[in-house]
């Protein structure tokens, strides 16, 4: 290893690491003596959990970005979400200066997210390095996510530099982790640098290998001013800051750049870098990364991906990123009809920072206005929920997650399903219909041997279609099947974890759609559909879930004074019913013995008014008997 990074301090940064035009702490910094050979962009990419918000800190730290102190814990998960759950949701970039061989660098940092929901994340904060640190815990070895982040850099012709963390627990096996990446990624296990973010063992190893391992970004400062838009948030004062990479030339305060998406010009408000939080510059140029500030007052008119150039100096758009396809959708709906205006609001901020999420606008008729948005997974449904709750102080009501099916009609025309309400009725699918598919997901698995036979038992639970299964090493399988994505989103992951004790990791990636035998399962409250709690199914799992739904509906049902009869029903067949039964006033309390006769008129009496009341009564199914219903609680 070449002479390690003598790193700049804080202290010292005025004078060696980059100069500033006025001292305080929103003076501008001047960076433009960082050409692009003496810049690195990087970013960190793992499974979850394996320890890249900790390498990010140590990295702040020994740049002397941020001080020395015990409670530096996940600095760049700035999300109130990311703290409480431990895990990063968001991609986030610090830039950092330090010395190497004799010359000062500019390293970009970018910590992306390790859980497969927020795989985007991860591929466009790629599209702005050139590099990317692979780093892989060194008790648990190569992860499912492992591996789907290696193929995405590798895809993107990205160095890969290879790192082992946690060296220093007491079941760390360093040797047989390096072996793992050597058999899977055909890297030479010489080249690994073993290090444990948490003391700080290795860390000076690390950026000598970016900056000597990883090239130099590409672009000339004399061409025209092209620049990829790749992240953006709102900000309540200034409106949306935009984090650009810079391909070529220069922009500055006050320059005119023009969107190539929109056609819309802008003039520059301010330029910077985030170190880590924002830090005006004088000018970003060719092979920096920074934030843009450019009056864009309204969310709409940031699109990621976009390539801006300079007014008057065309340029060619860069490719940008493919949109991201929706794994899962859910309807989204205030609990207070009179929030929805405040919630469409917070919805399209919130998109702005997240731009994976889908949005489109729906109307239930028994939940009313609301959207359906489309989401990556599960758990980036559950996190997007507890943003708008905590960020945004909305009350909303998510509903059960689906999958988007396809129809193929017998004329040759198809239709993509996001909702129940749109899916056919069975006299359609008899006339009209050609095929019904649902969509596949190629699963990956990796766990320990003892745990082969039940992940088999649990994939072949789920329609499952065991495509290989193969040994990275003497100890870990990893396991590949072909699955519904129907199947995915119910309660797979609890169950590998529990079947595995935690002990297996998984990912998947869109494997195309295969016809199904599906249906529409309804739920009927006295004969009327309620729509909010349609699915669609696979036809076997018709008897269970309806059961299964009849019998929660019956426990959260307030009683009424006529009898609710609940009814879960699929092509016109009902599998299962339950009864609510009514309230009823005891009419014969009045009568002290006497002829049966009168205690039966009274009887005759209070039947014919409960009749005539069930034909003008409604159920109404308050907000808490949805909630406790999609929820599976009975609170």
């Amino acid at each position: 290893m070449a002479t390690a990074c003598r790193y700049l301090r804080k202290a010292s940064m005025k004078s060696g690491g980059y100069a500033t035009k006025a001292d305080g702490l929103g003076a501008e910094i001047d960076i433009t003596g960082y050409t692009p050979d003496r810049i690195r962009n990087f970013s960190i990419i793992a499974h979850i959990d394996h320890g890249k918000s900790t390498l990010a800190d140590r990295l702040l730290e020994t740049t002397g970005v941020i001080t020395k102190s015990g409670k530096n814990k996940q600095v760049l998960d700035k999300l109130k979400v990311e703290r409480e759950r431990g895990i990063t949701v968001k991609a986030q970039s610090a830039s950092m200066f330090c010395e190497h061989d004799g010359r000062k660098y500019l390293v970009n940092l970018i910590d992306t997210p390790g859980h497969v929901d927020f795989s985007y994340e991860v591929s466009r904060s790629l599209a702005a390095c050139q590099g990317t640190i692979l780093l892989v815990d060194a008790a648990q070895g190569i992860q499912a996510q492992t591996v789907a982040n290696f193929y995405l850099a590798f895809g993107e012709g990205l160095a890969v530099i290879p790192m082992l963390n946690k060296v220093d627990l007491p079941t760390a096996e360093p040797d047989r982790a390096a072996l793992q990446i050597e058999s899977a990624f055909e890297i030479d296990a010489a080249n690994i640098v073993h290090l444990s973010a948490k003391t700080g063992l290795g860390i000076g190893r690390v950026l000598p290998s970016v900056i000597e391992r990883i090239p130099a970004p590409s672009g000339s400062i004399d061409a025209p001013f092209k620049a990829l838009l790749f992240d953006t948030w709102y900000d309540k004062y200034v409106g949306v800051v935009c984090l650009m990479a810079i391909k070529d030339g220069a922009v500055r305060r006050g320059d005119r750049v023009v969107s190539m998406h929109s056609g819309t010009r802008y003039e520059v408000m301010e330029v910077g870098i985030m170190h880590p939080e924002q830090r005006p510059a004088t000018q970003l140029q060719v092979g920096q990364v920074g934030y843009v500030v450019c009056n864009m007052k309204s969310v709409a008119e940031a699109h990621v991906g976009d390539t801006f150039h300079k007014d008057k100096f065309p340029v060619v758009p860069l490719p940008g990123f493919a949109p991201a396809k929706s794994m899962v959708f859910a309807g989204v709906f205030p609990l207070d009809a009179g929030e929805f205006d405040k919630l469409n609001e917070s919805i399209q901020k919130l998109t702005l920072n997240d731009s994976s999420v889908a949005v489109h606008k729906e109307t239930s008729a028994a939940l009313g206005q609301g959207w359906r948005l489309g989401f990556l997974g599960t758990l980036h449904m559950d996190v997007f929920r507890q943003r708008l709750e905590e960020e945004y102080d909305a009350s909303v009501l998510v509903t059960a997650p689906t999958v988007p099916y396809r129809v193929q009609y017998k004329d040759g025309t198809s239709k993509y399903i996001q909702t129940p309400a749109d899916f056919p009725t069975a006299i359609e699918i008899q006339d009209k219909v050609d095929a019904v598919m649902e969509p596949f997901v190629l699963a990956t698995l990796i766990f320990p041997e003892q745990y082969l036979g039940a992940m088999l038992e649990l994939c072949t639970m789920h329609r499952g279609d065991i495509h290989t299964h193969t040994y990275l090493d003497e100890s870990r399988v990893m396991l590949k099947c072909r699955m519904p994505t129907a199947e995915m989103v119910t309660d797979f992951y609890d169950q590998l974890k529990s079947r595995s004790q935690g002990f297996a990791s998984f990912d998947y990636e869109d494997n195309g759609y295969n016809e199904s035998d599906l249906v529409k399962m309804e739920v009927l409250l006295n004969g009327e559909a309620v729509d909010a709690l349609a699915a669609v199914m696979h036809r076997d799992n018709v008897a269970t879930v309806g059961r299964t739904m009849a019998k929660r509906l019956k426990d959260v049902i307030r009683r009424q004074l006529f009898d609710i009869i609940i009814q879960t029903a699929a092509n016109g067949k009902v599998v299962a019913r339950e009864t609510v039964k009514q309230l009823r006033k005891n009419v014969t309390a009045k009568c002290y013995g006497g002829d049966i006769s009168r205690k039966m008129k009274l009887l005759n009496k209070q039947k014919e008014g409960k009749k005539r009341m069930k034909k003008i009564g409604r159920v109404e199914l308050p907000q808490e008997a949805f909630l406790s219903v999609m929820t599976g609680s009975k609170e």
